[in-house]
């Protein structure tokens, strides 16, 4: 049986074309149509492996790893100065899928910033809070808010313990009211006291102790009249 001779498939050339035509590896700086630039790493027509991306608009400059055209892996994003010429860092942490994923630090102004857990460009997870008005939140986040468990300090070293939910104290916590030399333990909902104990702590040696010490309980049981009172405002939606 003679052979017979198969003839050599071709691809089209566009196929050639098109595949020379894609940016992939390094690149110098290249210019979006709307401004944009971009100098790094590409594969497959995308931004991926290290890079540096300044938007036009905003003047923003992003620097640090990218995956398939998005921020991924950890990038520091800045942005123009006001009355300068340099820049102030805004976010240096984790990426992913263009958003803030895992550890960072992020800058509100000058005076505030956060540093803990991202996911998905939200506080999620553990953090520390430091606020302009010089209080500082350590514990836990979800969606943005404080919830869990977590302490407060105020600027007067005054501190809250204990359970948070969308961003105010709810459940069981104490507060420590250092500059009377006092203590309150019990439940609050949505940032108030509801049913508790206030006790002297360190009444003595208070900057600012109360003129007359707490007098004593003089009910027969009262941790059994505190926990009937809890059992109204505790719930399992807090």
């Amino acid at each position: 049986m003679p052979h017979v001779k198969q003839p050599r498939v071709t691809e089209p050339l566009w196929h050639s074309w098109d595949y020379k035509a894609q940016k992939k590896g390094l690149h110098n700086t290249v210019f979006s149509v709307n401004g944009d630039e971009f100098t790094g790493e590409w594969l497959n027509n995308k931004k991926h492996g290290k890079g540096t991306k300044i938007w036009k608009t905003s003047g923003g400059i992003y620097d640090g790893d990218w995956k398939f055209g998005k921020q991924n892996g950890f990038g520091t994003l800045s942005f123009p100065d006001k009355g300068s010429d340099t820049f102030k860092k805004q976010y240096s942490g984790g990426w992913k899928n263009g958003m803030k994923h895992g550890y960072g630090t992020f800058f509100y102004c000058d005076t505030e910033y956060y540093e803990g857990e991202w996911y998905a460009d939200n506080r999620c997870g553990w953090g520390r809070m430091y606020f302009a008005d010089g209080s500082v939140y350590e514990g836990e986040w979800d969606e943005d808010k404080c919830c869990g468990r977590g302490m407060l300090r105020q600027a007067n070293d005054n501190r809250y313990e204990g359970e948070w939910k969308g961003g105010k104290k709810n459940g069981h916590g104490k507060f420590f009211y250092l500059n009377s030399g006092q203590v309150y333990e019990g439940v609050w909902v949505e940032d108030i006291p509801k049913c508790g104990c206030m006790t002297d702590f360190g009444r003595d040696g208070a900057p600012q102790p109360t003129v007359y010490p707490i007098p004593k309980i003089q009910l027969v049981d009262p941790e059994a009249v505190v926990a009937n009172s809890e059992d109204i405002f505790i719930s399992d939606d807090i």
